[in-house]
Parts: structure tokens; sequence; C-alpha cells
């Protein structure tokens, strides 16, 4: 907010809000406003106002709006200071001087400037290595044979570094001192202290700063050098861990898109954007920071990553998830097929092909659940093993919602019990754990497997089918269950202590039941033991309290609104709510343990 008297203050009462917003929209006099279409939302009929004399905004369609400074830091996704600044300069307000800097920091500054210039005078050095020498040649067809044509070329500045050892070296030597040169990362000194190029025989993919300023290199190695790809060392202009590749040209696109496009290397993020797909950087070989995650947060939280699809790759897909979730940014995953990088994909099967797989991609989480179900999780072993891969993703998301209903996903994913997973998971946060225990309730997906698990149990289990049966009467857990007709024909065959007949059963079924029981019938059965019976039995116990519980939120937000509502009948309800919310914490608990005997909720 600008603080009466603040400098803020000052630049909002000489800003013109129009002539700045009119820099991003296109506005129309109307009447004593100003109309067009919104920035913040796609329509096709303008909603969006400026007001002049209050100097304020405000769409009529999605709501937003606010007083110059607000926009600017919308649209550019900066701070406040920086959006004063902005405003400043955009309406020709004189800001004040900076303090007085100190000999040092002049020194510095004069340092990172010369640095800057010496980047620029390199980059156009390797550019005409390219262009205009022998050796160049060679990489230029080297360039063609890999996609890039004159334009792409030329659009992001590639260029040659030459075998001989010292050439940019001595290029560099007649307009910079030898201490300077050795800071900018663009020369190394062998044992003998004598100096030599850092990059030899590679073609180089000039870095630039967001403001576009070349401010190191990538180097590729056209034969069999080792590594194939060399950057520059961080130097005063550069830290690796803050840029991403192809910023300058991505973030206005970025912007208007409100997705920015995730690849792993220089050749992948020309491809991409010469693809059409123009809202594309690459993390230039190092692990995704949060520095550069907080970058991408000024223009967009959605974020599609498509590295490599090798095992790299995928590992470094996962740790860029990982620093994704905890910036809370709306995630998803490409994994091109056939094991093909973007680069490889795009001169294969073509841009277009590439840009539906894109628009396609799937949120993180299917991403992973799909790495997770690899080779399989037909078994508990399989299953708890899945749990554990994904849980550390799970727990960086910091919503808690969002945490609940990613919890569910996997749970119908992998064939898990939800509020056995979500327990689970509580529990192993609560504990700071980065795994779970072995859960026996993991085994089932939902009630109805563990219901389809207790009809098999009464039809083949002779030593406990009688306490089974008795456990089921006297909580009426067969109440409101797929089974229910069926379980209500098999506790009258186990009252009168006969093992159940599965032929005679069907013949007194109506046919949808008949189907389902010999569908059970069929189903291969595992051993069972009474652990197996009670994990079973407090599954159901659990879902049945859980529907009780949405009955009982639905019947307190129908209630009518006070005067007049019925009181007595509101603290019964909310009673009854409190009563079932304590069972489900006991009936978690005891999901997540396999359920014991004498279940406390038995009488539900």
């Amino acid at each position: 907010m600008a603080e009466a008297g603040s400098l803020a203050d000052r630049v909002k009462q000489q800003a013109d809000i129009v002539r700045v917003i009119g820099e991003y929209v296109s506005l129309k006099k109307s009447g004593q406003n100003f109309t067009g279409r919104c920035p913040f939302h796609s329509e096709k009929t303008p909603s969006f106002a400026v007001h002049p004399v209050k100097q304020i905004y405000h769409c009529f369609g999605c709501g937003v709006g606010g007083d110059v400074f607000k926009f600017v830091m919308e649209m550019d996704r900066c701070d406040f200071m920086d959006a004063v600044r902005t405003v400043a300069e955009k309406c020709g307000i004189a800001m004040p001087r900076a303090r007085e800097s100190s000999p040092e920091e002049r020194r510095e500054q004069q340092q990172r400037t010369a640095l800057v210039e010496m980047h620029r005078e390199a980059a156009g050095f390797f550019t005409r290595q390219l262009q205009g020498t022998p050796e160049g040649k060679a990489a230029l067809g080297y360039l063609r044979d890999r996609g890039l044509d004159a334009d792409a070329i030329a659009q992001f500045g590639v260029g040659y570094a030459p075998s001989a050892g010292d050439a940019l070296l001595r290029h560099l030597k007649s307009k910079y001192s030898d201490k300077l040169i050795e800071s900018s990362g663009l020369v190394g000194r062998d044992p003998s202290g004598r100096m030599y190029d850092r990059f030899r025989r590679r073609i180089m993919f000039p870095i630039t700063s967001e403001q576009g300023k070349v401010i190191a290199f990538g180097g590729r190695a056209l034969g069999d050098d080792l590594p194939k790809y060399l950057n520059s060392p961080e130097t005063p202009i550069y830290t690796k861990s803050t840029v991403l590749y192809n910023m300058d040209r991505a973030k206005e696109s970025i912007r208007k898109s409100d997705v920015a496009v995730l690849v792993e290397g220089y050749m992948d993020a020309i491809a991409v954007a010469r693809a059409g797909v123009g809202n594309v950087v690459a993390s230039c070989g190092t692990s995704l920071t949060e520095a550069q995650v907080k970058l991408l947060g000024r223009f967009t939280r959605r974020v599609i990553v498509n590295y490599d699809p090798d095992t790299a790759g995928q590992a470094a897909t996962e740790r860029s998830l990982a620093i994704l979730l905890e910036q809370n940014c709306e995630t998803r995953v490409l994994a091109l097929p056939g094991g093909k990088d973007p680069d490889t994909f795009i001169r294969s099967e073509g841009a277009e092909a590439y840009r539906k797989l894109l628009a396609a991609a799937p949120s993180y989480l299917d991403y992973l659940i799909e790495r997770a179900r690899q080779p399989g999780v037909a078994t508990a072993e399989e299953k708890l093993r899945a749990v554990n891969f994904l849980l550390p993703f799970v727990q960086r998301i910091p919503d808690g919602l969002l945490r609940s209903e990613w919890a569910t996903r996997i749970a119908q994913q992998l064939r898990v019990e939800a509020p056995v997973l979500r327990e689970a998971l509580r529990k192993a946060a609560t504990e700071r754990r980065s795994e779970v225990k072995t859960l026996p309730a993991l085994l089932m997906r939902t009630s109805k497997d563990a219901e389809r698990r207790l009809v098999q149990m009464l039809m083949e289990s002779d030593e406990i089918r009688a306490r089974l049966a008795e456990e089921i009467r006297a909580g009426e857990l067969f109440r409101g269950l797929e089974t229910e007709k069926i379980l209500t024909a098999l506790l009258e065959v186990c009252a009168g202590g006969e093992r159940p007949n599965v032929a005679a059963l069907g013949g007194a079924l109506e046919e949808k039941d008949r189907r389902l029981l010999f569908e059970i019938a069929f189903e291969k059965a595992p051993p069972s033991d009474w652990r197996d019976a009670e994990s079973c039995l407090c599954l159901v116990r659990l879902w049945k309290v859980e529907e009780e519980l949405a009955n009982v939120q639905h019947q307190i937000e129908a209630q009518p609104a006070a005067p007049g509502g019925n009181g007595d009948e509101l603290r019964r309800l909310f009673t009854r709510k409190m009563e079932l919310g304590r069972r489900l914490s006991e009936l978690r608990d005891l999901s997540v343990a396999g359920g014991v005997a004498g279940d406390p909720a038995k009488s539900s």
C-alpha cells in the first residue's frame, strides 16, 4: 500500500493508470471510463474497465481489481517496489537518487559491467568462428543435421569455439586485463600457470540473463571429448542455480499462456521453441533449484516438466517435482514415447505431434503413480513399495486438502483402501517418517473388496465361520452393502450350523445377486485367519461410519438458520457428529493396525 507522503504515494499521484495499463491492454474510451479485454482471464466481450479519475481498474468478469501498482505486480510478477519503479519509468517520473555507493561497491559494479561486455564480445567471436572458418563450417554441418537452420542459429546466437587452445584468449587480451579475463570463467590456468581457453572444439550456446545479456556459455563437444556438455563456472555475473536458459525470450509467452515448459538442455529448448512452443525454458543440465522455481513463479505457477525419459531424466524429473510441489506449483509431466528426448521426438515425429502430446500431458501424480506401478502392484509388498515411493512427494504438498485428494487418487490406482492410506500418510508425516510400515489393510482396495472377502470366508473358512457370522450379525454390518442379500442368506445358513452350498444359495437369490455370488465363488481365495477377517470387518465398519458421518453433516447443513431453527435437533446432530468423528479416528487406528478383536465399533 502506498502510504501518504511516501515515494510510492508520490509516484501514484503523478502516474496515469490508463497510460500504464494501455501498454498491456488495448483500451477504448467508453463514457468516462476505458474498457478492454481482461488480461487475467480469457474473454471475447470486453469486461475490463479502467477508471481514469479514481485511478483504479476492475474486471466485471473475473472480479480482479486494484490500483496501478497492483496491476503491474500481477502482470510482471514482481514485488511492490519493482512495480513502483516500473510505473515511474513508464510515466517519466524521476526516482530519487540511490545512496552514494562505497568504493568497493563501485569496483564490483565496474567489474560486472566489464564482464557482461566481455561475454558479449565472446559471443560475437564464437558466432564468427561458426560462420567464417573451415573448422566452423564442419560444426555448421552438424547443427544443420540436428535440424537448426540459419534462422534458428541466428535467433539463439549459436556459435563455435575453435580447437586452438588460446584463440579466444588472444582475442580478449587486446581489450581486457589478465585478471579480469580469468575472473570471467572463459579461461583456465594449467599447472604451469599459463592461461588457456576453457571451451575448445565445442558448439557454443550463450546463456543470457532475464534481461537478455550474455552472462555465461554452455558448450557441446563435437567429437568424443568429455564432458559432453561443459558449462561456465560461477562468476560475479553468473550463478547457475538462479538462471534458466531461454528465459529472456520465453518470459512473455509464459506470462500470456500462464504455463512454462521445462526441458533439460539447450537443443531441447531450441527444438521446442522452434516447434511453436515459445514458453519453454531449460535447467541447463543442473538439478532444478528453488531459486529457479521462484524465478518461474514470477510469471506462472503452472509447469509442464518434459525431461528425457531415460534413467537419469526420470531421476531429474522426480527431483524437480519435489521442489515444484514445495513451491505449490500446478505441475504436469510429459514423458515422450519411444524413449525420445524433445529434440529427437520433434525431428522424427514433427512439431504438431509434440504439441498434441504436450497439451495432453498428465498431472505429476498420474506420472508418479505410473512409475510406482512398475513392475506391478499385485502383492501387498508391491503395494507397500509403491506407497513408499509416492509418500515423499505427497508429504511435500503444502495444502492439506490437496494431500487428502491425492491420497484418494493413489488408493484408487494402487487398489488400496483410501481411509487407511490417508491415515497411514498422516501418521508417517506426524512421526516424520519417509515410509509407511507394513499394513495388512492395504491388501484391500475398498469396502467392496472387504465385503466380497467376507462372503468368501463365510463360504470357505470352517474354523472362523461361526465367529465371523456372529460379528456381522451383531453389528448388522451387512446393511446397505452391495452383498447385503448374499450375506443375509449366508447368515441364515450359518445360524443353523450348516456349511453353505453355493449352488443352493444361488438358486434362492435373484439373478443379479446370483451372478455376484458366483463371481465371488470363482475368485481365488487366499488362506484366511481371524486377523484377515478382523481387517475386513474393520474396513466395512469404517465405511459405514463414514457414510453416517456424511449423512449427519448433510442434515446439519439442511437445518434452517436461527432464529426459528430447531436448536435441539441441531445440538443432537452436532453431538452425533462428534461421536462419529471419535469412532472414525478409532477405526482408522484399528485399520492401520490391521484390526483387533473386540472392535469398539461393533455396536454400529
